[in-house]
């Protein structure tokens, strides 16, 4: 008798396991670098245009930005997202 199917059966298992490794690292990486860019805008916003104060002009900058911002690249950049 031949050992083919096993074979294919362990084959199948271990390139499934590989896959799902490197989807869990994808995401990971997805997840650490949008935590860096979410706090890097905050970062910049606080820095620059509400100079460490929160103040009435800020709330209007931020909400034009968000505006821009979800033009530019979609859903996802709410006043909620890139207030620092």
């Amino acid at each position: 008798m031949s050992n083919k199917p096993q074979n294919i059966s362990n084959l199948f298992s271990e390139i499934r396991h590989l896959i799902e490794e490197a989807k869990q690292n994808v995401a990971s990486t997805i997840n650490a670098t949008t935590t860096i860019l979410y706090w890097n805008i905050g970062a910049k916003i606080n820095t620059e245009i509400l100079e460490n104060k929160r103040a009435q002009y800020g709330k209007e900058v931020i909400k034009s930005l968000s505006q821009k911002l979800t033009l530019e690249y979609g859903k996802g950049w709410s006043t909620q997202h890139v207030i620092p």
